[in-house]
């Protein structure tokens, strides 16, 4: 089996045409840090070259699937492709970096074997990128998903909520960053099933054991009629769109305005005035902030 530093996958003893891929920093909740994406990737080319895997599981080690992108250097004045401190920053280098990442994702939406996310806990802000990258969900009842960092330092690459949920729901979603369960997920109809978190690895191994007695043929032309029609709807042009304009969120006003104040308060300080509900400083009121908070 292939050995990675965030991550591991092996082939179920029990059913060898089941592949798990799991993410494996529970001491970070399984934050994304700049070797998994890549790592993903690799682990999906190799399930792809296994002729007995039909069918991947993606889930997390520990308590939840993933807390999103490891931010540690948020709070920090290191320079990074994505928290750029010199002046004017350059927009594609935060692109073609965040790009790439998107494209490792996008490796379980692309493989010719169907993949399905197995959550707990949570699946947030970058996470949410890796399960909805994903063909299929199986999530338990009091398993949260969203994207908070909309409110503010934030858009999701893949672009996959308008996808999976449509317009209204989706921009719900965008414009509060607010997370749903398992059971609204399901509702919505986000989610494939929903079950008590004690379910959770029989529902899941359930539906991938039905799958993976489909010839891998079948089930690698079924998923490209699906995803063509995605891509007929612009998949691919959106996820630029939404790149690019993730890079710009952490860089504008607002941006920098979230970034001074996780570096001078902390970033759990930043996370909960994010997630309060108090309004984000914004344009010049963020910029006098920035001033202040660099006097100071």
């Amino acid at each position: 089996m292939p050995n990675f530093s965030t991550l591991s996958i092996a082939t179920r003893e029990d059913s060898p045409r089941i592949a798990r891929l799991i993410l494996d920093r529970p001491g970070r909740f399984n934050a994304i840090d700049d070797a998994m994406p890549g790592e993903i990737r690799s682990a999906v080319e190799w399930a792809e070259k296994n002729d007995d895997v039909h069918v991947i599981v993606v889930e997390g080690a520990g308590k939840g699937f993933c807390g999103g992108y490891d931010l540690a250097y948020a709070q920090s004045d290191i320079d990074h492709p994505c928290q750029q401190e010199g002046v004017p920053w350059d927009p594609l280098v935060d692109y073609a970096f965040m790009k790439k990442n998107t494209e490792d994702f996008m490796s379980l939406w692309k493989s010719a074997k169907p993949t399905i996310a197995k959550i707990h806990g949570a699946a947030v802000a970058g996470g949410s990128d890796i399960a909805l990258c994903c063909d299929l969900i199986v999530m338990a009842e009091d398993a949260r998903i969203g994207y908070m960092p909309s409110r503010v330092w934030g858009c999701p690459t893949t672009a996959m909520w308008t996808f999976k949920l449509g317009p209204t729901r989706a921009k719900e979603l965008m414009f509060t960053g607010n997370m749903i369960d398992g059971r609204t997920a399901a509702e919505w109809g986000l989610v494939n099933a929903c079950v008590p978190v004690g379910e959770l690895e029989n529902a899941t191994k359930k539906l991938a054991d039905r799958i993976a007695g489909v010839p891998k043929s079948h089930l690698a032309m079924h998923k490209m009629v699906v995803n063509q029609v995605m891509l007929n709807m612009g998949l691919e042009q959106t996820q630029s769109l939404a790149t690019l304009f993730d890079g710009i969120t952490r860089h504008n006003p607002e941006g920098l305005w979230f970034r001074r104040y996780a570096q001078k308060h902390g970033f759990k300080a930043a996370i909960a005035w994010r997630d309060s509900g108090r309004p984000i400083p914004e344009r010049d009121e963020a910029r006098a902030e920035i001033q202040r908070m660099g006097s100071a």
